[in-house]
């Protein structure tokens, strides 16, 4: 008998294939390898992944870690381009004519996912195990990067927050605890409990 119907569409899977394709080699000659630790772009691969694998879990990953930081990134964006207003600075780089116009427009892989996400989830039905899994890897990503990239490039917010990258407030050790627990309390916990009910099977 041949494969049940697809529960994602062909189409999407094969546009965020090729989205990957582009932005992947670009971002790894301009950025370097340490670039992909942010959770959006590891999203950018567990994305992929769910997509071809039609896998819940690998969907509920990524829409606990990224689905809400997304959403202020977006509004954040769309503050700064239509009010002229910054909101908390996740998008500052859109703005800083540095950088050429065409590798920003590569960032606007951030649009689609708040909607992308809890499409994906609405289709594969939410796995409540995805609580525990992105929790572990934000216990290994997180440390990795304060222990191994450029407190310059402040990759998911290791060194300081994002309007303040360089802060001396809050001492050091006292921050990345903060940090630490930020990701599972106050992000990955309600959308687990928002995903669950929306979504849960």
């Amino acid at each position: 008998m041949g494969r049940a119907m697809e529960r994602v569409p062909l189409v999407l899977k094969l546009a965020w294939t090729a989205l990957v394709a582009v932005i992947v080699p670009v971002y790894w000659r301009r950025y370097g390898p340490a670039n992909f630790l942010w959770f959006s772009d590891i999203a950018l691969f567990g994305i992929l992944a769910a997509l071809w694998l039609e896998s819940p879990l690998l969907a509920s990953m990524q829409a606990l870690s990224v689905t809400a930081l997304e959403t202020v990134w977006l509004a954040d964006f769309l503050s700064r381009l239509v009010l002229r207003v910054r909101l908390v600075g996740l998008t500052d780089y859109m703005f800083d004519a540095r950088l050429p116009l065409w590798l920003r427009s590569l960032s606007l892989f951030h649009v689609p996912m708040p909607v992308l996400l809890p499409f994906l989830v609405g289709r594969l039905g939410y796995d409540p195990r995805a609580l525990l899994a992105q929790t572990a890897v934000a216990l290994v990503v997180v440390p990795f990067c304060r222990a191994f990239t450029d407190p310059e490039e402040n990759i998911n917010w290791a060194f300081g927050p994002a309007w303040n990258p360089r802060q001396t407030r809050v001492p050091r050790p006292v921050y990345f605890a903060i940090l630490m627990l930020f990701f599972p309390v106050c992000v990955y916990l309600p959308s687990h409990y928002a995903l669950r009910a929306l979504f849960g099977r």
